[in-house]
């Protein structure tokens, strides 16, 4: 990020309440802040309490705008902006001083500016409020989501568990979905040491009041708490009541027990965020009890991190994001069904279990550190880097954008290519997309040719041919060539002479090229297949280390068959192990299903896995979709069982992930992965596998092995790089 990156920022929330869609807000600017971004920060609201705005002023690169007091938005009249006002102000402010980013908040706001269409492209959304489960993902829901999806240049997910979910159930969110965990501040001031509680024992809430997040139940417990023997009381902090339509007693209820309504509560009301830090601090136990509808939540409470950076344990519901967060022997979850007398039991252990208490607060601590703000703006710094990366040399000094062309029928292997050369200050890309293989508009493509300083083809098919007979004189003219090419006439038919680099992914299928074409040596270079590392690094699922995936399995040469050997081979010693399959299935190919013998390979292979009786219920055959990073998160190692390839992209994705590759020896399989991770034959494979399947740490070992090489060679910003010579430099 060699200038500085322009970002607005507005949530459709009031920084007047204290909760955590406000917190977010102000986190989200000092986070920005610190990554060197130039931030301006639009209030929804007039401003009534500086709680949560007064410590932005001061920030280098921060500013407010302020609509209401400012008059900027014709009939507010101090009353919040609605999404239709707040779009139409967004695009204004844009216009007088253009900004690289729009960071929003709120799913009715993201739709509205969507709609309005001035910033797609621009658009970095942080989604909660949308649907979380199977049951709630209607057809509206998708079609929305895959709008705000496709305008958007990143989608902000909180958790690894809502990516995963949005990405499964979006297409278009695969590729442009990176984690924005919570971020809590560091005290700002000495930390109590929380070694002996106080009598009575201080419980504290901070946040919300709403009847999911149980703060009408939880002033109830210092009075259950004393039929126990626990002498306690409750300290709450915030200003923010719910009007609940479900529960319209909820609000007047709520407000009369923070207000002498119920014995035991102390309520210190709506403070700036660190003076409610310093409250929570002087505590010895902090509540994070929920409804247990919340449980199948996809987002992570801030509650845990918010105390845990003040030294305090936590009781909270055992979840599986609390689970992952904390451990599934943290000593504090609620017990049983979560409810009020199992909350006053969880509290009655952390008051009579010192051991418990230390360990839930170091805990809470260690998930603390990694959600810290200069942890955020670390992550921030990373996201903005992708995005905007610097000028190439090559092009800074040049006095108009140098003009790129890209052309071809399938360009899935360039997309994260397309989107760095469309960063790059200095390019001005255009796309040549053709319908089929040899079906194109030829005025379009001649517009290209005619426009651009170099074209880029992908496949050396019909498109090749077509801009290698039609190029402008003083252009260039880049070809990448993939495999099954080489079988056709279209090589031959190039004009190699107008081509000035011919780019194959392997050093075997530059040879081949050689050898099939007679090219002069000197157009012909290796420039390796892409992996977002990046978008591919999660976390591994639970029975991960006893699953393999195979990505692809169509044509026959991919050999399902002996795959198949490989799973009999280990669920003979074995029966944890499965195999998993990403593809689409055969006959939804034409040119493959017309073929007898395929069809006769696949007949035989799927009664196979339907009559052995090693096979039958351990291979599950999963929809084919771009949602590949989700998938791999269940994969513990992943095959190349293949006749022959020119790179096979499926093993060096799962060593992103952190799953082990394994190969078997087809042509060229040593020139890009190690020799460590291929194998004689499917039985020699099987051994290798059990071998590391054997222990956790043993797979791990390997699997962080596989992820540095992988990284170290084929990584997205490496291979970027050197395409990024190859466009500008010749």
């Amino acid at each position: 990020m060699s200038r500085v990156v322009r970002a607005l920022v507005y949530g459709d929330v009031d920084l007047n309440l204290i909760d955590g869609s406000a917190v977010w807000a102000q986190s989200t600017v000092q986070a920005l802040a610190m990554a060197g971004c130039e931030t301006r920060l639009v209030l929804k609201a007039p401003v009534e309490t500086g709680r949560l705005t007064d410590p932005l002023t001061g920030l280098p690169g921060v500013r407010l705008v302020r609509p209401a007091e400012e008059r900027l938005v014709d009939g507010q009249a101090g009353r919040p902006l609605s999404p239709v006002q707040a779009s139409r102000l967004l695009a204004r402010l844009d216009r007088e001083e253009p900004c690289d980013l729009l960071v929003l908040r709120g799913r009715r706001l993201v739709g509205r500016v969507v709609a309005d269409g001035h910033f797609d492209g621009r658009i970095w959304a942080y989604l909660t409020d949308i649907p979380q489960s199977a049951a709630a993902m209607t057809e509206q829901s998708r079609a929305e989501l895959a709008r705000i999806a496709a305008a958007s240049g990143q989608l902000l997910c909180q958790t690894e568990e809502l990516r995963c979910f949005l990405e499964t159930w979006v297409p278009q969110a695969c590729g442009r979905s990176v984690l924005c965990p919570p971020a809590v501040p560091e005290p700002a001031f000495p930390v109590p040491v929380h070694d002996r509680p106080h009598d009575p024992l201080r419980l504290v809430y901070t946040g919300k009041f709403a009847p999911l997040w149980n703060t009408l139940p939880m002033t109830r417990l210092p009075a259950l708490l004393a039929g126990r023997g626990v002498h306690a009381e409750l300290h709450t902090v915030g200003d923010k009541i719910h009007h609940d339509r479900a529960h319209p007693e909820f609000q007047d209820a709520m407000f009369r027990a923070l207000h002498g309504g119920a014995p035991g509560v102390r309520h210190h009301g709506g403070q700036p965020r660190e003076e409610a830090m310093r409250i929570a601090a002087d505590c010895d136990l902090g509540l994070g009890w929920r409804d247990p509808r919340l449980d199948a939540s996809l987002e992570l409470s801030t509650k845990v991190l918010e105390f845990g950076a003040l030294g305090l344990p936590v009781v909270l519901n055992r979840t599986p994001a609390h689970e992952a967060l904390l451990g599934t022997d943290y000593p504090l979850y609620v017990p049983g069904r979560a409810g009020l007398e199992d909350a006053a039991e969880a509290v009655a252990r952390a008051a009579g279990d010192p051991e418990a208490r230390r360990l839930a607060a170091a805990r809470c601590q260690d998930a603390a550190r990694r959600h810290t703000l200069r942890a955020a703006a670390g992550r921030w710094r990373t996201h903005l880097e992708r995005a905007f990366p610097p000028a190439p040399a090559a092009v800074a000094h040049r006095t108009r954008p140098l003009r790129v062309g890209v052309a071809g029928h399938d360009l899935k292997f360039l997309t994260r290519l397309l989107d760095h050369f469309h960063a790059l200050p200095g390019l001005d890309v255009r796309v040549d997309a053709w319908r089929a293989l040899a079906r194109h508009d030829p005025a379009a493509s001649r517009e290209l040719a005619d426009w651009a300083d170099v074209v880029v083809v992908e496949w050396c098919g019909p498109a090749a041919v077509w801009y290698s007979r039609h190029k402008r004189r003083g252009s260039r003219l880049v070809i990448r060539l993939h495999r099954f090419e080489l079988d056709a006439e279209w090589p031959r038919q190039v004009d190699i002479d107008a081509v000035d680099k011919v780019v194959c992914v392997s050093p075997l299928y530059a040879r081949r090229t050689l050898e099939h074409t007679g090219w002069p040596e000197s157009k012909v270079v290796v420039v390796p297949n892409w992996v977002d590392h990046d978008q591919l690094d999660r976390p591994k699922a639970p029975g991960a280390r006893h699953r393999l995936g195979m990505i692809g399995i169509a044509p026959s040469r991919k050999r399902l068959d002996l795959g198949l050997d490989v799973l009999e081979a280990l669920r003979a010693r074995d029966r944890r192990w499965h195999l998993s399959v990403k593809s689409r299935p055969p006959w939804e190919y034409w040119w493959i299903w017309n073929k007898p013998e395929e069809r006769a390979h696949y007949d035989a292979v799927l009664r196979r896995v339907q009559t052995s009786p090693l096979l039958r219920g351990a291979v599950v055959f999963d929809e084919f979709g771009a949602d590949v990073a989700a998938w791999l998160r269940r994969i513990g190692h992943v095959l190349s069982t293949s006749d022959d390839e020119s790179f096979h992209l499926a093993p060096a994705e799962g060593m992103a992930s952190g799953a082990v590759p394994a190969l078997l020896p087809w042509p060229g399989a040593d020139e890009i992965y190690d020799r460590r991770w291929i194998h004689d034959g499917p039985h020699a494979m099987a051994e290798a596998i059990a071998g590391l399947g054997e222990t956790q740490e043993t797979w791990r070992s390997a699997a962080e092995a596989a992820r540095a090489q992988v990284r170290e060679s084929y990584a997205l910003d490496r291979v970027a790089a050197a395409w990024t010579e190859l466009l500008v430099s010749g």
